[in-house]
């Protein structure tokens, strides 16, 4: 099921426009536009995820793991604190982060035709990105309510975006 917010209009939709416009639904010559927006649900998130964990797991083993058995590093430890868990640590949030930052999708967005927006601006900013990404995150995974209740919230919103004001929505809407 799609949720559909819908802003009345005077002009025909043109995406340059629709990244620059207000709340209210205007851009900055007084008109309005026509904007019609689809929350991603619950599956489609948790499929884009899981492509998200591929692609970061074959980043770790092309990167990480020639990098650790050339220093004999070991790469199988139980421990939190161990250099391949901060390794990989390091480069999930990197992903996330730079990716939802300068693209507004990760891959498995991409793939799926999703996008991170943010529901206040028309950009994404570092602080919301950060605070999104890295505690939005910690505390849906600890709290697993957290990315359920997308499936029940109108805007289709995790505990992180809630909190960071974010939503994800079909692109090819």
């Amino acid at each position: 099921m799609k949720t559909t917010e819908n802003y009345t209009s005077e002009l025909p939709v043109d995406a340059e426009k629709i990244n620059n416009m207000d709340q209210a639904g205007h851009h900055g010559d007084g008109k309005s536009i026509l904007v019609s927006v689809h929350y991603a649900g619950f599956w489609m998130r948790f499929w884009a995820y899981l492509l998200d964990l591929i692609v970061i797991g074959s980043i770790e083993r092309m990167l990480i793991n020639p990098i650790f058995r050339f220093l004999d590093i070991p790469l199988w430890e139980i421990n939190i604190f161990a250099p391949i868990s901060i390794a990989s640590a390091v480069i999930f949030y990197l992903y996330f982060v730079l990716m939802t930052k300068y693209l507004g999708q990760t891959l498995g967005k991409m793939v799926f035709g999703l996008k991170v927006v943010d529901l206040k601006k028309s950009e994404l900013s570092w602080g919301t990105v950060l605070f999104r990404e890295w505690i939005g995150r910690f505390i849906s995974a600890t709290v697993i309510v957290g990315y359920v209740i997308v499936a029940f919230l109108p805007h289709k919103q995790g505990l992180h975006d809630l909190f960071a004001d974010t939503s994800v929505v079909h692109t090819d809407s």
